[in-house]
């Protein structure tokens, strides 16, 4: 006796031999696995048919139809239906569930084969001969997979099965991920994600990932700005999404400043410098510390006040506690006269310790006699000269000169 479920499917394969005649009855005898997945389309009359996409697939070692299929498959003879139905079903109905569970096999071995927590697996990649299953496509087979369910053609419990072996959807997700690790660990040590772009950690370029980061922050920022001004949007590809900033700034908050990078990290680094009981560094040279001479920043800062951003002065005063320099302590201003005057006097000492003037391109002179450009913390910061190359310039524009300059220089005994 046939069974309800032995009897429907037999009525499906009577239903498919009347649609395609000859064709079908020659797939009941074809031992090819079909890969790929079932695309209906409407034929005439309305009748709902369809082909499968992909290629036929021939399992190892078979190169006809087994001994059971071919006893099957002989009309001359009795045929247990439930048998009958069971193999049309399986080759004709549902050919991809033979294919389904060979991939989900080749993907267990894998993962145990190889120890992977992820089925990263490549592109051309084929199993072993000595794996079951043997010459497997795994590689696109898993390709497939990802296409089909971006298209919501998966069935959700192949996804869940999938999902159980580590399944990896996305490579970008899976590269973001790789990148956040390393770049929560470097922050770890360093205390802040503002890596140079040269930095790497146990391998990782995790200074270029992140600086990478920042022009996709900044590529969403400006998409933003665009919508607002109700102006169309060209491309969100390459945008950083919100979940991966919010990630970011969970390691970070001032991971992505507006201003330069090299700023911000100096600061970050002056801070926690003084978070763990430092004192502020205000002399060049004295604090140096992840290769940053944070005196020679701090000084700088003071000095260059006017050029900074409200916000950069706002950081500065109420969280660095650094003030704006006085005028005592800015460099002293000086005409071209003044600087003729000193670049002389800088050749008058040369000439009068070594006897001539002939001075080589790269020396530079120190001046003596308390000349200072300004002053940090009470002391005087001596002048120094490139003298040799400020000759080289006088000598270029010789023709420019009035003629007590010129004369100054003669009496040195200058080689024009």
């Amino acid at each position: 006796m046939l069974t309800s479920d032995a009897y429907g499917t037999l009525a499906k394969v009577l239903g498919a031999l009347r649609a395609h005649d000859t064709d079908t009855i020659e797939h009941l005898a074809d031992p090819r696995i079909r890969s790929g997945h079932w695309v209906p389309e409407e034929g005439a009359g309305g009748e709902a048919v369809g082909e499968r996409e992909g290629e036929w697939e021939l399992p190892p070692g078979e190169r006809e139809a087994s001994a059971p299929a071919r006893e099957l498959l002989k009309f001359s003879t009795p045929r247990d239906p439930t048998l009958l139905a069971q193999f049309v079903k399986l080759r004709v109905i549902e050919p991809e569930n033979t294919f389904w569970r060979r991939g989900i096999q080749a993907c267990v071995r894998y993962v145990k084969e190889t120890g992977a927590q992820q089925l990263r697996v490549p592109y051309d990649y084929i199993t072993p001969d000595d794996w079951a299953p043997a010459g497997f496509p795994l590689g696109t087979w898993l390709a497939d997979q990802r296409k089909t369910h971006k298209a919501g053609r998966l069935d959700p419990g192949r996804v869940e099965q999938l999902d159980g072996l580590g399944m990896v959807w996305s490579h970008q997700d899976v590269a973001f991920e790789e990148g956040l690790t390393a770049a929560r660990a470097w922050a770890t040590v360093h205390g802040h994600l503002l890596p140079p772009a040269t930095a790497v950690w146990d391998g990782y370029p995790v200074g270029t990932w992140a600086k990478n980061q920042r022009f996709a922050a900044r590529a969403a920022e400006q998409n933003a700005q665009r919508r607002q001004a109700g102006l169309p949007v060209e491309t969100s590809a390459g945008a950083l999404t919100e979940a991966r900033r919010a990630a970011l700034e969970e390691i970070d908050p001032g991971w992505c400043p507006v201003w330069d990078t090299g700023w911000q990290r100096c600061f970050r680094l002056v801070q926690n410098l003084l978070r763990n009981g430092g004192a502020l560094p205000v002399v060049a040279g004295k604090v140096i510390v992840q290769g940053e001479d944070l005196g020679r920043w701090v000084t700088a800062q003071r000095h260059g006040w006017e050029q900074l951003l409200p916000a950069q002065q706002w950081l500065l005063e109420n969280v660095l506690g650094v003030e704006p320099a006085g005028e005592a302590e800015r460099p002293v201003k000086r005409t071209q006269d003044d600087m003729w005057a000193l670049n002389l006097r800088a050749a008058q000492q040369f000439h009068a310790r070594e006897g001539h003037l002939r001075v080589p391109r790269k020396h530079v002179e120190h001046l003596d006699g308390g000349v200072a450009v300004g002053r940090q913390n009470g002391a005087e910061e001596p002048v120094t000269v490139r003298l040799g190359t400020w000759l080289d310039n006088v000598r270029k524009r010789a023709d420019r000169l009035t003629e007590q300059r010129r004369a100054d220089l003669d009496a040195l005994g200058m080689r024009w």
